[in-house]
């Protein structure tokens, strides 16, 4: 088994879209980054980029690469998650906590454990999404920027071998992840 944890912090701005965990959130401002800066995702993705031994998101997917400009950072979970089964690995379960003065993101954890299962191709009950506010400290509780710490257990294919070949069910993504076939 092999234990992964991730953090990321972005900047709150006007003019941009608000996305957290594939989600898009009404809010007046979004986060500044290359890509979509889904702080969510990226921590989940150092999480496991950490786990598999594979560097770090901008090993991966670096900021100065114009392909990665805007880009969906759920793509880049699911080319992450792609890089961890090509290791040997599967995912046992993430553990993320995304903190935010505002906006209240509860009513939108569900669908973000949802794209997240679907990304890995685990089930939604490996993932588990907490919010909390920083009570008005620091550049969180300030309403400056969002920040999301991102755990992950991974186990070989041979150590959760058994469990795959006999669950019978297909995962969760089925869209072409490779896990399935």
């Amino acid at each position: 088994m092999r234990i992964g944890m991730g953090y990321d912090v972005h900047r709150l701005v006007r003019e941009r879209e608000l996305v957290l965990g594939g989600v898009k959130i009404p809010y007046e401002l979004g986060l500044l980054g290359h890509s979509d800066a889904d702080v969510l995702l990226h921590a989940v993705m150092d999480a496991l980029l950490g786990a598999a031994g594979l560097g770090d998101i901008g090993k991966h997917f670096p900021d100065t690469d114009p392909a990665y400009a805007g880009i969906s950072s759920g793509k880049l979970l699911a080319h992450v998650a792609g890089l961890v089964r090509e290791k040997g690995y599967i995912v046992e379960n993430i553990d993320a906590t995304v903190i935010a003065q505002r906006p209240k993101i509860g009513p939108y954890i569900p669908q973000m454990e949802e794209n997240i299962a679907s990304a890995l191709c685990v089930s939604s009950e490996q993932v588990n999404i907490k919010a909390t506010t920083e009570e008005g400290l620091g550049f969180t509780g300030s309403g400056e920027g969002i920040s999301a710490h991102a755990v992950c257990l991974l186990q070989t294919i041979y150590e959760g071998s058994a469990v795959v070949a006999d669950s019978g069910e297909p995962c969760a993504g089925c869209g072409g992840c490779g896990g399935c076939e």
